[in-house]
């Protein structure tokens, strides 16, 4: 059978799946000169592009040893979007057609994140007209600071279960949805009343509580492990660049168009975003068909989180010592991250005097510095591991990427459960600011949050592991 007749066979889908040769390497490409009769002949997609591949399998092994090679003589046969057949040779393919589709999947990843946190970050600067409009007392501003996290702690662990059962898509694109319509609803809530006000920010809670556990359990499954260090970098640095591009873009729109815009603009990007994740993005490797069988190999062969789970061993979870290492260091750490993320705008204008743009401007750079070096961070663990040096010890400076590792196939519910922690620190941390401003100092806020910081960082390096600990 020739390939324009394996073209149109009815059983090209079963032959290129079920029947399909090694993936060969651009060195081995070469043309053959055997007799036709001696050749079995595979056709399958070589690209998303539409372009098919023909690749032949010879009785002469030839000097490599491999009995696959692909025909690219003049004249080969290629199929367009529609389906059809042209006989002009193989043109080159666009870059954009061979970009990983790993990191395609790491880069939506990153954007989603990047909305999360424009949507999450609006409020503290858009607070401050909102509570002159009011007359927000600072244990108000406290309260609905912290009525996000509401809903945020609720959907942590149910995040992670969902994610680990069903996969990662459809939750991570609930939650984009569900944060995004929140976000929009948020000026009319605010012009109904108060309770009203505090019911949609813990709304907007629920939808982002379950994005960091659906990102965790998709890359556990679509990155391999000696790149698990700079795509968890990158992705975490989307939450940061958020942060900045929320609190750079906020008070020029305010000063604009008033307070209610930066809620309607951010909510609505939601939707570019939900476009691209359900024609780009799968759960898992195996569930993506135009993944060509080179990276499926690679991630096949180097990610540990294979079998879908079926249920939750909690207490050996529970038992082992560096997840509780986990779980106190997400807590500490996010004690003042998210003070220093919903309140900051208020302290630049409150106590150092600035005015809206400029409060805005300068709570930029903390995020903007995390961003750069959770990146660098990154790409340096990852040359550390890939050289030899123990995991363990690179870890030692990591918090985000050891999910991962000590529970790959747990690693959804895993991070639900450690961000459970860092969320209920988030509730509690913003509410308690408001009540300390209104009876204390600033001093007394950064104090705390300082203290805090160094209980983390011992417990950490006390107890925390990079090796697997359950299977």
């Amino acid at each position: 059978m020739n390939a324009r007749a394996l073209l149109y066979s009815p059983n090209l889908h079963s032959l290129y799946t079920s029947n399909r040769p090694p993936e060969t390497s651009p060195r081995s490409r070469r043309t053959l000169k055997s007799d036709p009769k001696s050749l079995r002949v595979w056709i399958y997609p070589r690209n998303r592009s539409g372009v098919f591949r023909v690749l032949v399998r010879s009785s002469d092994k030839r000097e490599s040893g491999n009995p696959y090679a692909e025909i690219i003589e003049e004249g080969q046969e290629k199929v367009n979007r529609n389906g059809v057949v042209s006989d002009s040779p193989l043109s080159s393919v666009p870059w954009w057609e061979e970009f990983p589709k790993r990191w395609v999947i790491v880069l939506l990843c990153f954007s989603a994140f990047l909305l999360c946190n424009m949507d999450r970050v609006n409020m503290s600067i858009a607070i401050l007209p909102m509570s002159a409009e009011y007359g927000w007392s600072p244990a108000t501003v406290g309260l609905i600071q912290s009525s996000f996290f509401w809903g945020y702690l609720l959907t942590q662990i149910a995040g992670g279960i969902w994610a680990d059962t069903v996969g990662g898509k459809m939750v991570l694109g609930f939650g984009v949805v569900w944060w995004s319509i929140a976000t929009i609803l948020t000026p009319i809530a605010a012009k109904l009343g108060l309770p009203f006000l505090l019911v949609v920010r813990a709304f907007m809670g629920v939808g982002e509580g379950v994005a960091m556990p659906a990102m965790n359990n998709i890359l556990s499954k679509w990155v391999p492990v000696q790149e698990r260090s700079r795509s968890l970098a990158l992705v975490y640095s989307g939450m940061y660049l958020g942060s900045v591009t929320g609190l750079a873009f906020s008070p020029f729109l305010i000063h604009q168009f008033g307070w209610p815009s930066v809620f309607y603009s951010f909510g609505s990007l939601g939707t570019v975003w939900l476009t691209l994740w359900l024609t780009k993005a799968e759960s898992s490797p195996v569930e993506d068909l135009t993944l060509l069988p080179a990276e499926r190999k690679l991630i096949a062969d180097n990610c540990a989180s294979k079998e879908p789970v079926k249920s939750i061993p909690w207490r050996l979870i529970l038992s082992k010592p560096p997840v509780w290492a986990l779980i106190g260091c997400h807590f500490c750490h996010n004690w003042g991250t998210f003070i220093l993320l919903t309140w900051m705008p208020t302290y630049y204008h409150q106590v150092l005097k600035f005015n809206l743009m400029e409060s805005g401007l300068l709570s930029v750079f903390p995020w903007m510095t995390m961003a750069i070096s959770a990146n660098a961070g990154g790409w340096i663990a990852d040359t550390l591991v890939s050289r030899g040096f123990s995991v363990t010890n690179v870890r030692k400076s990591g918090l985000y990427s050891n999910h991962q590792d000590i529970a790959p196939r747990y690693a959804g519910v895993l991070l639900g459960l450690s961000n459970t922690a860092g969320v209920l620190a988030g509730v509690l941390g913003t509410a308690a600011t408001g009540h300390i401003l209104q009876h204390g100092s600033w001093d007394d806020v950064f104090t705390i949050s300082v203290g805090l910081y160094l209980v983390g960082t011992v417990v950490w390096n006390l107890f925390s592991t990079g090796e697997k600990i359950i299977d």
